[in-house]
């Protein structure tokens, strides 16, 4: 069996990655599972449906379950395709998979969340983390750590407002417009990923960092769990959608790899 990947080894990364060892690997579920409480944008027509099909012993005397499901592309953790908010943009069955698989960046905002659930990342607070922990380099994941997560399934708590139907009201930190376009144009990422509900933060009417990523044909992950466990740098993120063809997005299961074990 084998003890470890290269995970270069048959996809053109952006970034070149070391050998995984499975032995001494530490593998984190960045991923809430779809159930009854499972958090969707307000405005959302439907939530998740999982309708049972079938359930029990059948004729043959062996034991059988299937079921169907149901739900808007964007809830839960899932992922935006660049078209989500840009025209020109991939679909999620468009993109290919080095854009999915690559080292990750942890920004660790949770003191600053904390003491101002508005907080937007900004480009002081990147260059903050690179004086620390040297440069980002071109093609990584940037994931930002708000620790928001800790609030799920409370839609209240976690939105800052459970009001039906109304998106008027949310509350919660994400990335800032201008530190977006820093990372984009000056470091070069590929992804970026946030454990709140939106890469926009919850008061935005107008969706610049959809807009911006969108036209840059990045994909982005929302509602992730457990970033902040994960070390500031020397993880590989592996993000894989539900390939839908021509989607703006979909569910993910998005997990993170480190080697030897390490995370905070």
């Amino acid at each position: 069996m084998w003890k470890s990947l290269v995970l270069a080894s048959s996809l053109s990364l952006p970034v070149s990655a070391d050998p995984i060892d499975f032995a001494t690997a530490k593998v984190f579920d960045l991923s809430h599972a779809y159930g009854p409480d499972t958090i969707f944008w307000p405005t959302s027509p439907i939530k998740f449906e999982h309708k049972e099909l079938s359930y029990g012993e059948t004729a043959g005397g062996y034991f059988y379950s299937a079921y169907s499901f149901c739900m808007p592309e964007h809830g839960g953790t899932h992922m935006d395709a660049p078209i989500h908010f840009y025209r020109g943009g991939d679909t999620v069955s468009d993109l290919a998979l080095e854009n999915l698989i690559m080292p990750a960046i942890v920004i660790d905002v949770r003191a600053q969340a904390e003491a101002d659930r508005n907080f937007r990342l900004d480009v002081a607070n990147i260059e903050a983390f690179e004086e620390v922990y040297g440069r980002i380099p071109s093609g990584s994941a940037v994931l930002l750590a708000t620790g928001w997560d800790h609030f799920w399934p409370d839609v209240k708590a976690y939105m800052g407002d459970d009001s039906p139907g109304d998106a008027s009201k949310l509350s919660f930190p994400s990335f800032g417009a201008e530190a977006i376009s820093f990372l984009v144009k000056e470091r070069g990422v590929k992804l970026i990923g946030i454990d709140t509900a939106s890469i926009d933060y919850g008061k935005s009417k107008d969706f610049p960092v959809h807009q911006i990523v969108g036209r840059a044909n990045i994909p982005a992950l929302e509602n992730l769990k457990s970033i902040d466990e994960l070390p500031p740098k020397g993880a590989t993120l592996i993000a894989l959608p539900i390939k839908i063809k021509n989607g703006s997005g979909g569910p993910v299961r998005a997990v993170a790899l480190v080697p030897g074990g390490a995370g905070k």
